[in-house]
């Protein structure tokens, strides 16, 4: 579908009361294909993001958006996922094969994990040989199991990094020194840390140890960006000048979930308690910090003007805004049967599955009443849960 068909609904151009809108995708491997989802029913709906997020799988599908025009954003997408979906073995895909059976769809999902930890993935990543365990690496871009130099040609392939670099779109990544363990965003705007980004920084956010290598970026080494935190979230909210801002957070790892009562489910409830880094605590944390910054201004404007020209009231004025913002969490919840290879069991049925959630996920989110009003300037911040179904 060309995602510059806008369907009308309730909501339907109303973003544009916003002063920006920023999309903001978490790390998650095979489980990103919700993103992609959620961002064609944006795009149908007329949401277009002035600023794209991302770390590790979502820096990749943030440089498919900012690095395409908005009729061919979901079709890169589209073409990404499929590419890097199809089997290496050459196994074909039956669409209209439908399995219902919990425990076959099980064993489906390990076989076809199974098969990627041992040939890869097309397009993407492809098995070191002879293995690293048997010949190790002296050089620590090759220290890893899987070579990534695949994902390079796909990304020049299906980015237009001119148009990236634009500043039609401001576009984040976020990475790991490796040599420090320092947090660092390549930005297209960022006063400070603008660069032009190019294949590899986008590989760099995705360079998780010890699968894949640490990415050269002029001369230094990085790693995913999951490793100190898995959403640029943070990034975005503290980004000035601040802005009445509108944030779709895409998460692909809950933070809630049931206490596990086996290994395996041990082993899944720890990924998805330390990739999804806290995002809830983010937002509340931002919510509070930004009532400060309203009761702040508020106060500064009663003021007389000797203790108004002083120099507590002057760095005040620093922080002090009455901005606001609306922040969206789609969060992806997983069917138990993915378990614990779910974020690298890329067969295309699982992909259109997740696809599929993505998108119902969105539409359903994109109805719901206040998501794309202004908030009260004296409340600043509101939260949308779809995970809760309401707002807070």
């Amino acid at each position: 579908m060309n995602d510059t068909t806008a369907a009308n609904g309730p909501n339907h151009g109303k973003h544009k009361q916003f002063e920006q809108v920023a999309l903001v995708l978490q790390g998650g491997g095979a489980l990103g294909s919700y993103q992609a989802g959620v961002y064609q029913a944006l795009a149908e709906q007329g949401v277009h993001p002035d600023w794209v997020a991302g770390i590790s799988i979502g820096a990749i599908n943030s440089a498919l958006i900012a690095g395409n025009l908005p009729g061919k954003r979901v079709e890169r997408l589209r073409e990404f996922w499929e590419s890097i979906t199809e089997s290496a073995l050459g196994v074909p895909y039956f669409k209209s094969l439908e399995i219902q059976n919990a425990y076959t769809r099980q064993a489906l999902n390990q076989a076809w994990a199974a098969n990627i930890l041992m040939f890869g993935v097309p397009n993407f990543f492809t098995p070191r040989l002879p293995p690293p365990v048997l010949w190790p690496s002296q050089h620590p871009g090759k220290a890893s199991y899987y070579d990534t130099s695949p994902l390079v040609a796909t990304l020049n392939r299906l980015v237009d990094f001119d148009l990236l670099n634009s500043g039609a779109m401001r576009f984040s990544v976020g990475a790991v020194e490796v040599d420090t363990g320092n947090f660092a965003y390549f930005d297209t705007a960022h006063p400070h840390d603008k660069v032009r980004v190019r294949a590899e920084h986008i590989l760099a956010s995705g360079s998780l140890p010890p699968g894949f290598p640490a990415t050269m970026v002029d001369d230094k080494y990085y790693w995913d960006g999951g490793l100190v935190s898995n959403t640029p979230l943070q990034w975005v909210l503290d980004s000035r000048p601040r802005v009445d801002r509108l944030v779709f957070q895409i998460d692909l790892w809950n933070a809630r979930g049931l206490v596990p009562k086996d290994l395996i489910g041990v082993e899944v409830r720890q990924k998805e308690i330390q990739y999804s880094s806290r995002t809830r605590a983010a937002t509340d944390q931002y919510r509070y910090t930004q009532k400060l910054r309203i009761a702040a201004a508020n106060l500064i404007k009663k003021l007389p003007p000797d203790l108004r020209d002083s120099e507590d009231a002057r760095l005040l004025a620093t922080e002090a805004n009455d901005k606001v913002c609306n922040i969206v969490h789609l969060i992806y919840r997983a069917r138990a049967y993915e378990g614990v290879a779910k974020d690298f069991e890329f067969s295309r049925r699982t992909m259109e599955e997740h696809w599929k959630s993505g998108y119902e996920n969105a539409k359903q989110t994109l109805t719901a009443p206040g998501i794309m009003d202004l908030p009260d300037r004296q409340e600043g911040v509101k939260v949308f849960d779809i995970c809760k179904g309401e707002a807070s």
